[in-house]
Parts: structure tokens; C-alpha cells; sequence
């Protein structure tokens, strides 16, 4: 676990809940997309409110999900998620998650989001605002 908080310091903590489990009692695939969009709602109200784009009349809109499920988790447990990314184009950039299982001590799950930025007014995508390109530049390194 300590290498995990090394690599993401701001991880977002996510407790199992029993409803997210399914009839093979395990959690369910649903949830996992679930557990990226609160890491990245998180990551965002922290580093670039999504209020503040908002205000702007822009903001992401998640074009792409991708999951792929390592080992099950159960009830009760609580997860880590770190977010990571690999590309920054000139209006979409790709997010990338491990979920860390404090019970199994182990990552049990790895995914990917594209986020292509959007201009609410005028219906159509638009450029990564630098002060935001420069978040997620960091982000990066």
C-alpha cells in the first residue's frame, strides 16, 4: 500500500457498499465506472473545479470508458484510486485508474477515460484551457 500512496498521494478513498455487489457477490462491473468518475470528480474539484469551467460554459464530457477487471472485490472493503494520464491532445486527454483493495493489499481493477473538452454554448468541442493543460501536463510527469 505505501508504494500505491507514493506513486498517488491523493488517491481517493472509496468505501464498498453492499449495493454495489451483485448476484455472483462481487462488485459489479457497473460500479467500477462509478469509482473512476468520483477519483476524477475529486481530482478535478481539487486541482481545476469544474465549477469554475463551468462558469466558462465548458468542461469535460467522457467520450471513452474502459475497464479491465484483475480480481474481484467484495463487501466490505475499502478502495483506493489513483488517476494518472498518458495523452493530451489539443481537446481531449486520457485518464487512467488503478483501484488498490486495502483488504487484498493488492490492484484489483485498472481502467482508462477519454475527456474531450466541450463548449456547452456552442455544441462542440473546444481546446483544453491552458491553465488546465498545465494540470494535467504535471499530472503526467
Amino acid at each position: 500500500m505505501d508504494n500505491f500512496k507514493q506513486r498517488y498521494p491523493d488517491a481517493c478513498y472509496i468505501k464498498v457498499t453492499w449495493g454495489d455487489m451483485d448476484a455472483l457477490q462481487h462488485v459489479n462491473n457497473v460500479a467500477y465506472f462509478r469509482y473512476f468518475e468520483d477519483a476524477r470528480i475529486e481530482f478535478f474539484n481539487r486541482e481545476f473545479p469544474l465549477t469554475e469551467m463551468y462558469k466558462c460554459g465548458i468542461g469535460p464530457v467522457i467520450s471513452e470508458n474502459h475497464a479491465n477487471y484483475r480480481k474481484p472485490v467484495v463487501y466490505p472493503d475499502t478502495l483506493l484510486v489513483g488517476i494518472s494520464n498518458s495523452h493530451i491532445g489539443e481537446d481531449r486527454f486520457t485518464l487512467h485508474y488503478e483501484v488498490f483493495s486495502t483488504q487484498q493489499q493488492c490492484i484489483t481493477t485498472t481502467g482508462s477515460s477519454v475527456a474531450v473538452m466541450f463548449d456547452f454554448n456552442q455544441g462542440q468541442k473546444t481546446a483544453i484551457p491552458a491553465d488546465l493543460r498545465a494540470i494535467l501536463q504535471r499530472l503526467q510527469q
